[in-house]
């Protein structure tokens, strides 16, 4: 996802259509009240902590005189002890059975394309021009917009936009989808000794490429899964899909016991390259490459030790019932009838009100209560003296690591300047853009790959998955690391991770 671009009548002109409004401090009294519902809610635990120490304490004081006695008292009361411990059986019966299952992530896998699919600008350009397709204009704006997009010389199309001309068709769609889904599945199940059969759940996410039989389908057949498997297959919900899939994922996870869970995001290049000449419909081609991630979930407690992380929180925002935010991404065909994806110039600040509401739902549940406490003395004086500034939470106290959509470079600039990100915050996008482009769902896997590449995850680290998609959408996954995290066989930077992070011109 990248912001729109417009030329000019005398030229080809590329310029951002529009930037991130300033919207944390904006937040304001909506952000407070769900912060302090969020304390009033856990005010009985915050109760009991003292009240415990309390009993604790006085309990270290009894001698065994004390405790003889006590013994006795209760010997002349049984029925009240027979009432104490049966409700104590029930109520922990209840517990346990009603309790949120914990959701581990056991380990994920990310596509590495062959070599000979990467696309250097200067191929890139001269296929264009050889394509037919696009006139001079258009192919000016397409090397404008190769020039600031981010990507190096090593992101990769599918095998078919290699072809002259092209061949966009069914065969070769499934043909990438085939390549991208079944090379990570078999890295995922080499890695992780979990045959097919023994999943219980598949959850497939592409956004573009819905063919029937559907993907899932088609994973279904190719590892020969059981019979009772639950598959869903997402379709058309952009490049946040991949948040949206682990979110049902979690959830499904709660009603079977001892399961485990497949989920798999990517896009499809192959029939969604846009060969017309309407500039807002051009930039997906210069961003979109050929990516995909899958990832194994379970709520077995016997997989906690081996797994990598648990799943903390899942937050989605959907603010599709404004006109402005469904059309902003829409895919439709030009004025000759080319289908391509239409990015609206107002994306960014449709963006930037996605974030704004969602993250006034995150913040409640991960900043500390010290954050908390600022800003709302800080609102509170404000009410009595304009002139003090109002206090921005600062994320960084919450997450040591964020993977925010590598979905341009325009959204991860303004991501980085509204939340006060320092620039190592942003690396891990930076260099995933750079090395593989806009992989959609997938690009927040290629991230965290990155992260466990370089050897900064921790154990107790927390990482905040943040992506946006069409609809409009804006999805975040708050992940925790049960472990020092080390980088998994055939992670995509072990072979090229030694040359990053690279300098971006900019």
């Amino acid at each position: 996802m990248e912001s729109a671009e417009n030329s000019s009548n005398n030229g080809v002109r590329v310029r951002q259509s529009g930037k991130l409004p300033d919207f944390l401090p904006s937040v304001n009294l909506k952000y407070v009240k769900l912060g302090y519902h969020y304390l009033i809610t856990h005010l009985f635990t915050l109760c009991l902590i003292p009240l415990m120490a309390f009993i604790i304490v006085e309990a270290s004081t009894l001698t065994l005189d004390d405790i003889h006695r006590l013994w006795l008292h209760l010997g002349h009361n049984l029925v009240t002890v027979t009432v104490f411990f049966a409700l104590l059986v029930v109520g922990s019966t209840v517990y346990i059975m009603t309790r949120t299952r914990s959701v581990y992530l056991v380990d994920y896998s990310c596509y590495l394309p062959p070599s000979h699919l990467k696309v250097e600008h200067h191929r890139f350009m001269e296929h264009c021009k050889l394509m037919g397709a696009f006139d001079d204009s258009s192919l000016e704006f397409l090397g404008k917009i190769m020039e600031r997009s981010g990507l190096g010389e090593e992101t990769c199309a599918p095998e078919a936009m290699h072809c002259l001309p092209p061949r966009p068709t069914m065969a070769a769609a499934r043909q990438e989808a085939e390549q991208v889904i079944f090379g990570a599945l078999d890295t995922l199940f080499a890695n992780t000794n979990v045959k097919a059969r023994d999943v219980g759940i598949l959850v497939v996410n592409c956004s573009l490429f819905n063919p029937t039989p559907s993907l899932s389908a088609m994973i279904v057949n190719k590892y020969k899964m059981r019979s009772n498997i639950k598959s869903f297959n997402l379709g058309g919900m952009g490049c946040s899909a991949g948040v949206i899939a682990v979110d049902l994922a979690k959830d499904m996870l709660q009603d079977q016991r001892n399961s485990y869970a497949i989920v798999v995001s990517t896009e499809n290049i192959t029939q969604n390259w846009y060969f017309g000449n309407k500039k807002s419909m051009l930039i997906p081609n210069c961003l979109f490459r050929v990516g995909g991630a899958a990832i194994l979930l379970s709520n077995k407690s016997a997989d906690r030790s081996r797994s990598k992380y648990k799943l903390v929180h899942a937050v989605r925002t959907h603010i599709g019932a404004d006109d402005k935010a469904f059309k902003c991404v829409q895919q439709e065909q030009d004025e000759a009838g080319k289908t391509g994806v239409t990015l609206s110039k107002d994306l960014m600040a449709i963006a930037g009100d996605a974030l704004k509401t969602n993250i006034t739902t995150l913040g409640p549940l991960v900043l500390p209560i010290s954050e908390q406490l600022l800003f709302f003395v800080t609102f509170v004086a404000r009410r009595f003296n304009a002139r003090i500034k109002p206090y921005i939470p600062d994320f960084k106290l919450a997450f040591d690591h964020f993977c925010i959509h590598a979905g341009g470079r325009a959204v991860i600039d303004e991501l980085e300047k509204n939340l006060q990100l320092l620039p190592v915050h942003a690396e891990a996008s930076r260099m995933t853009l750079h090395r593989f482009g806009n992989t959609s769902s997938s690009s927040i896997w290629y991230e965290l790959a990155y992260t466990e590449a370089k050897g900064r995850m921790r154990k107790g680290d927390r990482v905040w998955q943040i992506a946006f998609g069409s609809g409009f959408k804006c999805n975040s996954a708050v992940w925790m690391a049960l472990k020092n995290v080390k980088p998994s066989g055939g992670n995509p930077w072990e072979g090229c991770i030694h040359r990053y992070p690279v300098k971006l011109v900019v």
